[in-house]
């Protein structure tokens, strides 16, 4: 399935957290939620960026935003992963219902997608964040994820003019600030980010699964 654009109403659904409680978008109806989809438990690139979001979580908190992430490994997994890397916000389990089925939360938000690997192509989560605003609308849109600082985009997003209070995108990607903390492990350098999705218009606005 396509990705969801800005301005369109981010899909509804329920998934068990690392902790077996079922999570859905309108448990947090009224405050912007950040989710992220990532690729696979414990890897390198997808521990650097939970462990970003882990450290950044309570700059997310004072801007009235929760962080949810996603990826089609099993509670158990989740579990494990949030464990070992003392992970404070929940990991939903999108696991797919067969081998060869797609996992249904990724396919409907456009992230399971065909991906190639030394010549091999497969299906897999392709890493994309969403921000959705306070009234249940996509704001912006994060693809083809590059970890490092991405924990600290998300949050000069929300802190944009219109940010934290969900109203429709409009302005240019906001500037990088430095707001979350750096994880101990050095992020190798990635290729540039692609942020669909614009916020209103400030003075100073620049804005596999393996």
């Amino acid at each position: 399935m396509p990705l969801i654009d800005p301005g369109q109403k981010a899909p509804a659904f329920t998934l068990p957290d690392q902790r077996g409680i079922a999570r859905s978008p309108a448990d947090f109806a009224g405050k912007p939620l950040v989710l992220y989809f990532y690729p696979k438990d414990d890897t390198d690139g997808c521990t650097k960026q939970a462990c970003q979001f882990r450290d950044a979580l309570p700059d997310f908190s004072k801007l009235g935003a929760a962080v949810l992430g996603i990826s089609p490994d099993p509670v158990a997994s989740h579990r494990r992963f949030a464990d070992k890397h003392d992970l404070p916000f929940p990991l939903l389990a999108d696991e797919p219902a067969s081998d060869k089925a797609a996992p249904a939360v990724c396919d409907r938000f456009g992230v399971w997608q065909e991906k190639s690997m030394y010549g091999r192509k497969y299906m897999g989560v392709v890493r994309t964040t969403y921000l959705i605003g306070a009234d249940g609308r996509v704001l912006r849109r994060w693809d083809k994820v590059s970890v490092a600082d991405h924990a600290d985009e998300v949050i000069e997003a929300l802190r944009a003019p219109g940010g934290a209070s969900g109203k429709a995108a409009t302005a240019a990607p906001a500037k990088k600030t430095g707001t979350a903390k750096k994880t101990a492990a050095k992020t190798k350098p990635a290729a540039a980010k692609k942020a669909v999705g614009k916020l209103p218009a400030s003075k100073s606005s620049k804005s596999v699964r393996r």
